[in-house]
């Protein structure tokens, strides 16, 4: 394994999280991210609980501010080149994670359970957020177009989560809550709760600046 300097000026960059989890949904997940924030997460999940198990696959930006947090975390966790595994053998098992840091001229990789490196778990706890509100796009995305009376519980779930700050990067489901703002079949209370979405994730970036 190759020890990273972190890329040069120019030079681009990727990290990548995925999480490995039998029996949870979804199953199989990763987000890639890139130097320029252009991001991809790519899922293996159910549309609906008696549906059969199908990829899923979004491309968003990160805001600038987690961007360059995923990068400057990865910086301080060596880009993964060193001991990430906490190696403790009674801890519940969470999900098979990995990190993935490419550049140029390196490739780090480093698998783990839990880390107590606290980059790491900074990371985890940011990408598993990311996750989740990517989650929320997937199921709005089918409700939209299958099922719109399932869509006032969703987002008001998500709504709890956003404001509990259990969900990041917002804006990356944006397009999808402005289609049902936008949309006159689906009930009020719903498009006010797409607008209040979309306000937060509008509102957090300009925050994070």
């Amino acid at each position: 394994m190759c020890t990273a300097r972190g890329a040069h000026a120019g030079e681009s960059a990727t990290v990548v999280f995925t999480l490995d989890f039998p029996n949870s949904d979804p199953a199989h997940y990763s987000i890639t991210v890139n130097s320029d924030g252009h991001a991809r997460y790519e899922c293996v999940a159910k549309v609906a609980p008696e549906a059969e198990e199908q990829p899923y696959t979004s491309e968003f930006d990160f805001s600038p501010a987690s961007r360059a947090r995923v990068f400057d975390l990865a910086a301080q966790a060596h880009y993964f080149s060193g001991k990430v595994d906490s190696g403790k053998q009674k801890l519940a098992f969470t999900g098979a994670k990995r990190l993935v840091y490419r550049d140029g001229q390196h490739t780090n990789t480093a698998e783990y359970n839990y880390s107590e490196l606290p980059a790491v778990q900074q990371l985890t706890a940011l990408f598993q957020n990311v996750a989740a509100t990517l989650e929320y796009g997937r199921r709005i995305v089918y409700y939209h177009q299958y099922q719109k009376l399932a869509l006032d519980d969703e987002l008001k779930r998500m709504e709890a989560q956003a404001r509990g700050s259990e969900l990041s990067e917002v804006q990356a489901v944006q397009p999808i809550l402005q289609e049902i703002l936008e949309d006159t079949s689906v009930i009020n209370v719903v498009r006010a709760r797409a607008k209040r979405l979309i306000d937060m994730g509008k509102a957090a970036n300009s925050t994070q600046r």
